[in-house]
């Protein structure tokens, strides 16, 4: 497993999401209500928008372009237009840093 560095916990408020890129490739971080990381592809599986400007809620990530809305933890969709679910990625917090398991 190859455990990268995103972020300190810190950088993301709590029901909040960041950006994080790595690879070529965009990856979204999110902080739970009850302080626990999840990550997901960045980009909306319906029309490629970054989820990082979206809303974060009630363990959702809603895509700020058309609403449709994913449940971060497992990456399913939850509501249209959004029908595809999001791949997810292992998250942990280690000494106040955000380290997700992005694949190599």
């Amino acid at each position: 497993m190859n455990w990268v560095s995103a972020c300190r916990l810190d950088d993301i408020e709590q029901e909040g999401v960041i950006r994080f890129d790595h690879g070529g490739r965009t990856y979204a971080v999110y902080r739970s209500p009850d302080d626990e990381v999840f990550c997901t592809d960045g980009l909306c599986s319906h029309e490629a928008i970054h989820l990082a400007d979206g809303l974060v809620m009630d363990y959702e990530i809603e895509c700020p372009k058309h609403s449709g809305a994913f449940d971060y933890r497992t990456g399913t969709p939850r509501r249209p237009p959004a029908c595809k679910s999001l791949n997810t990625y292992q998250a942990k917090i280690e000494a106040g840093e955000v380290l997700l398991a992005i694949p190599a």
